[in-house]
């Protein structure tokens, strides 16, 4: 039985997969010079990275659900730079400890990063009971991503799209077969209990 929170990626000894969904001008800059360019790239937003890829195919509509999300990318970022992510992190959902919204203004302010957990989804991309993690990178740690953790960018926007059309036409063993392999990523209990994967929601 999966844990109700999870993290799972595509990974190898140094590095992690994650997704982003951008318009054609971001990524064919970011395909271009291996990292994201500024501009297009706006630095001064909040930028969310995904290891799961049914949920960035949820969240983009399998990359047509608007132009701003057409191209779907798949980053491979180091491992020390994706633990440092997690370890210097605040869950999202943290606003309701504080009654002071000033505190909680403060933390944000001060975190450069940022956890969710939604609901993870199937081929279909109906939820599911268990939970994928979202991971918000702003200030210091966007800086850290385009200029130190990304090793690789390719885009799979293509493959996207076909396996949307086996899906569409009821092929659906042929197109869990083609899906990327996510295992579970281990971290330290230390840091699962940082980052919320040992409490239920």
């Amino acid at each position: 039985m999966i844990p109700e929170k999870q993290i799972r990626a595509v990974y190898t000894d140094s590095t992690i997969r994650v997704y982003q969904a951008y318009n054609d001008a971001i990524a064919n800059a970011a395909l271009d010079k291996g990292t994201f360019v500024a501009p297009p790239f706006k630095l001064e937003r909040m930028t969310w990275v995904k290891p799961s890829f049914l949920w960035m195919m949820y969240r983009s509509g399998w990359g047509q659900k608007d132009c701003g999300q057409n191209r779907i990318l798949a980053i491979d970022i180091t491992r020390e730079g994706f633990e440092w992510a997690l370890e210097n992190s605040v869950l999202s959902g943290k606003a309701k400890e504080f009654e002071d919204k000033e505190a909680w203004l403060e933390i944000k302010r001060t975190t450069p990063v940022r956890i969710q957990w939604d609901p993870e989804r199937d081929i279909n991309l109906n939820p599911l009971n268990h939970r994928a993690i979202q991971i918000g990178l702003s200030n210091q740690a966007v800086q850290q991503y385009i200029n130190e953790w990304i090793v690789n960018i390719s885009d799979v926007t293509e493959f996207s799209t076909q396996l949307k059309a086996l899906v569409d036409k009821n092929q659906i063993d042929k197109a869990r077969a083609l899906l990327p392999v996510e295992k579970p990523y281990i971290v330290s209990k230390e840091l699962a209990e940082h980052i919320g994967m040992l409490t239920t929601s």
